[in-house]
């Protein structure tokens, strides 16, 4: 996937990170004031999500997509109140959110991006984490994208979008992705007359931005962020702007700044920051708490999105510049912000450098800053059990890991990959089971089950596993040979699953052959 430039920012509904705001003299307005720009929208949801289907397979599929558990524990802690204040705002109405996906990606790329695609999938690159200041900051760009698709911009660029079938939408979105890695390959995907047609959407989306911008700005604020991470999201871009786009922000090919739009930007946070009550002392330090928390996650993106040996070196040499933690009065200070960040880096760089003995020794001196901040401490305690496995050695707190009592998903897979170290995939797969009746769609949990089951033996489990996390991942015709794969084993070795596992698989094979058949006989629709 590589860097999403033009021709993705196009063909995504020109649903990029961009923060400009809506006229000033309409701040604070809602969707009862103004008309939605979604409201004429002719693609249907079905239609739309089918298509955001087929791009989220392919995503899926590349080996840039990530799924660290860490990083998307925290952004779900910014995502899911942005959604359930677009809910409770009437901007998410009930047959939208039962029909679109609501997912987010992680993608492996050090270029500041965000953007919705169809079908209520959305994208962020690694670099925009480790870029933003805040959890504020990183609000206000999610609420901006989320906005895009309650709004149904999606549905109205793909309707303009009428002479081309669904699967030929998906099929150039999809040719975009993949020519952030060719730069021949972005040239091909806009010549012909689709040039013009990149265009003409770009054009058709100033009123969506704007639009955007103002409902996004709303939602944000509802879910409890603070209106000020707009205002130094704003000066990011508005600090870039004026340099050449060197690749780092590819927004700027396709959406400038103008002065309206700054304009309108300040005014709107001036508007929302002259109405706010001074916040308290404790809320000023529960802000403070959250941006060590953030710190450390930005610190783990810029390493994941493989930054390389020189980049990694320095972090650990900044880290060791440190001679021993600060003893300082508030553990949420500025100080104390950046040292977390900085220690934080430099153990998972050492890590990366294969000195464990300097990465431990790093961890050691950042358990200190964030000895009082329960979540950071969490962070910090994943970042050990990271540590060992990389080294190749069962993590020192696997004898006493209770999974049983692992609650968010980052604790569970983390942990899980831990206790498999340890030979204990018994107690993997009882919590894995539950995990995964709960949230039948986590990919990486299925997998990890399977690990889990094929250590015990238990083959037809383990190959059933598999087919669900292929069906997971939205690849049905793979999950399917996984499934008859595990039938066919059954056939031969009765005694090698109970009567309940045949059941669930013969039942899982016929619907996954369901979707394997309306999903050829749509393609044949669709072309």
């Amino acid at each position: 996937m590589g860097r999403l430039a033009l021709a993705v920012l196009a063909w995504a509904a020109s649903a990029n990170f961009s923060l400009a705001q809506a006229p000033a003299s309409v701040p604070g307005a809602t969707t009862g004031s103004l008309p939605s720009l979604g409201e004429t929208s002719e693609l249907a949801a079905a239609a739309e999500r089918r298509i955001g289907d087929r791009i989220a397979a392919s995503i899926y599929r590349d080996p840039d997509y990530i799924d660290d558990p860490v990083l998307t524990d925290y952004l779900q802690s910014i995502w899911q109140p942005l959604v359930a204040a677009a809910r409770t705002r009437g901007e998410l109405h009930a047959e939208l959110e039962e029909r679109f996906a609501w997912q987010v990606f992680l993608i492996r790329d050090r270029s500041i991006n965000a953007f919705a695609l169809p079908g209520g999938y959305f994208g962020v690159h690694l670099g925009l984490i480790a870029a933003v200041g805040n959890a504020d900051e990183m609000a206000a760009v999610l609420g901006h994208e989320l906005s895009h698709v309650t709004q149904r911009h999606i549905s109205r660029m793909l309707t303009q979008q009428s002479r081309q079938t669904p699967w030929m939408i998906a099929a150039m979105v999809l040719g975009a992705l993949a020519a952030g890695k060719n730069g021949d390959a972005a040239s091909a995907a806009i010549v012909g007359g689709q040039a013009v047609a990149v265009q003409n959407q770009l054009n058709f989306s100033r009123d969506m931005e704007r639009e955007a911008d103002r409902i996004g700005f709303g939602v944000m604020t509802d879910a409890g962020f603070e209106s000020r991470g707009v205002t130094t999201m704003f000066e990011k871009l508005q600090q870039a702007s004026r340099l050449n786009d060197n690749g780092s922000f590819p927004y700027l090919r396709s959406h400038p700044l103008t002065t309206e739009r700054i304009a309108a930007a300040q005014a709107r946070v001036q508007l929302a920051s002259a109405e706010a009550e001074k916040p308290s002392r404790e809320k000023l330090l529960e802000a403070g708490k959250a941006r060590v928390l953030h710190a450390m996650m930005a610190s783990r993106a810029r390493i994941l999105a493989a930054p390389g040996v020189d980049a990694l070196r320095s972090m650990v040499a900044e880290a060791q510049r440190r001679s021993a933690p600060l003893v300082l009065q508030s553990p949420a200070s500025a100080d104390n912000v950046r040292d977390a960040g900085v220690m934080y880096a430099g153990a998972y760089a050492a890590a990366q450098l294969r000195d464990f003995a300097g990465a431990r020794s790093l961890l050691a001196k950042l358990r200190p800053l964030v000895a009082e901040l329960p979540q950071a401490a969490g962070a910090a305690d994943l970042l050990a059990v990271d540590i060992d496995l990389l080294a190749g050695v069962v993590p020192a707190t696997a004898a006493s890991f209770d999974i049983s009592k692992a609650a968010s998903r980052a604790e569970v897979l983390t942990q899980a990959r831990s206790l498999l170290a340890a030979q204990r995939a018994q107690d993997v797969s009882s919590r894995l089971q539950t995990w995964v009746a709960a949230h039948p769609k986590d990919a990486s949990a299925w997998q990890l089950l399977a690990v889990a089951y094929g250590n015990q033996n238990q083959n037809v489990r383990a190959i059933r596993a598999d087919a669900e996390s292929r069906a997971a991942q939205l690849d049905y015709p793979a999950a399917l040979d996984r499934f008859k794969a595990a039938q066919a084993l059954m056939r031969s070795n009765p005694g090698s699953a109970d009567y309940m596992e045949g059941s669930i698989l013969d039942t899982r094979t016929r619907q996954t052959e369901s979707l394997v058949k309306e999903q050829a006989l749509q393609d044949k629709v669709d072309h």
